[in-house]
């Protein structure tokens, strides 16, 4: 296995897809050397801002002193992407040795037959990375769901829901109280929950769950009553506020994102009460958080956004509301086929002069043709047209400066987008 490139072993697992369960990673684990043992983990789970929420997360931490592991997926250019140590991409030396290390580890006979998939094998691994880095905290980042999902094999200091919606439903199940029983998952004994906002049928589950095994629950903190001001930083939109008395300044755009900050804030506050953070530190450093791909402004007229999901959707059209009140974008969409793509696309539609449609290329599933996506985008009114490949859109797109640019409808649409025409350095090292 050590003559097999790293990259390539990992990508062999693909052929075993997914597998909810946490045997297998625990077996993976264990193999390992158990590196989770003695690492302080955030847990997070949620349908939608788990991403961001981490972001900030990891960068309140390090600004308060911290050292600090990111675990997250999926990854937009580089598989590093998923295992950042101080808001930096692990480096390619360590990334291959650690995974030659753990794929011996793998394939070690022990008497227990098992064959690790994909998402199994880069938990693990991630684990050993932020061991031998030996940081402060984790944020540990769910995959999918929360009880079955490989990243539920470690004990936190704390659980984090940041919101249940409809997503998954061939996995989690069809409503949203069987989705949130799977998110509820991570929820552990006597470990506090912190949740965001989300519909009360999803909150009783969470609320049931945590009161069963004595976790503390707590909520979003306070809303944001006063003014929201938004400035420019060399040339990019960022968003002020006050909260708690102070003056919050945020890269991340939209009220989605206000609504993660105050999620945020919550757990803030509790770990500068149990580890002696430094708030004002924390929150200050909030001034630094990026998120690729997150309601992303690249350029003047270019907007790039991962949104996949009716509830990602809406809130990507309330933050380009906010942001350009009345103003029609050429929008470039993308979507797979078990996604609720139809809804999608009239969640978006009111801010679309037009569609440029784009297949996924090397996705791991099958996408809606751009065909198919023209016939939905006739029946809303809107005009629409094919185009090959997504950086052929972005170029026939802005050749149009009458028009704005908005990239929606899959996260693998915007990291296709992002590894041709951002800067790679910008996406690999959020410090």
């Amino acid at each position: 296995m050590s003559t097999i490139p790293a990259k390539e072993y990992l990508n062999s697992l693909g052929m075993f897809g997914i597998k909810p369960g946490l045997e297998a990673t625990l077996e993976l684990m264990h193999r390992a050397g158990d590196p989770c043992r003695d690492l302080r983990f955030l847990h997070l789970a949620g349908t939608n801002g788990k991403g961001s929420t981490g972001a900030m997360l990891e960068c309140a931490l390090r600004s308060a002193g911290f050292t600090t592991g990111f675990y997250s997926s999926p990854h937009l250019v580089d598989i590093r992407e998923r295992f950042r140590v101080n808001g930096r991409a692990v480096s390619s030396a360590d990334f291959d040795a650690f995974a030659a290390e753990l794929a011996e580890a793998a394939r070690r006979s022990t008497g227990r037959d098992f064959r690790f998939t994909y998402f199994e094998f880069t938990t693990v691994l991630a684990a050993m990375i932020f061991a031998r880095a030996g940081v402060d905290f984790v944020v540990w980042e769910t995959g999918m769901g929360g009880r079955l999902d490989s990243t539920n094999v470690v004990t936190p200091v704390a659980s984090i829901i940041t919101n249940i919606a409809l997503d998954h439903q061939a996995w989690l199940g069809d409503s949203i109280e069987k989705i949130a029983h799977e998110k509820a998952g991570i929820i552990k004994p006597a470990v506090p929950l912190f949740y965001g906002e989300m519909p009360e049928e999803a909150r009783r589950v969470l609320l049931d769950r945590a009161r069963s095994l004595g976790s503390a629950p707590a909520g979003p903190g306070e809303e944001i009553t006063g003014p929201v001001r938004f400035t420019r930083e060399n040339g990019l939109l960022r968003q002020e506020f006050e909260y708690a008395g102070r003056q919050i300044r945020l890269p991340l755009l939209g009220a989605m994102q206000r609504k993660n900050f105050r999620l945020v804030y919550r757990v803030l506050e509790f770990l500068a009460g149990r580890y002696g953070l430094d708030l004002d530190r924390a929150l200050d450093g909030l001034a630094n958080v990026r998120w690729p791909a997150r309601c992303q402004q690249l350029n003047e007229r270019l907007f790039v956004d991962g949104g996949h999901n009716p509830d990602g959707l809406s809130a990507l059209r309330q933050a380009m509301e906010e942001l350009a009140p009345g103003e029609k974008f050429t929008v470039i969409f993308a979507g797979f086929r078990d996604k609720d793509v139809e809804t999608s696309l009239k969640l978006i539609a009111p801010l679309a002069a037009e569609f440029l449609f784009v297949p996924l290329h090397e996705a791991d599933r099958p996408c809606r043709t751009p065909e198919e996506l023209c016939a939905m985008a006739r029946k809303l009114g809107v005009p629409a047209e094919e185009r090959a490949n997504a950086l052929l859109a972005v170029n026939d797109a802005l050749a149009d400066t009458s028009r704005k640019v908005l990239v929606a409808g899959s996260l693998y649409l915007a990291g296709e987008v992002l590894a041709d025409l951002a800067d790679r350095r910008s996406v690999l090292d959020l410090a």
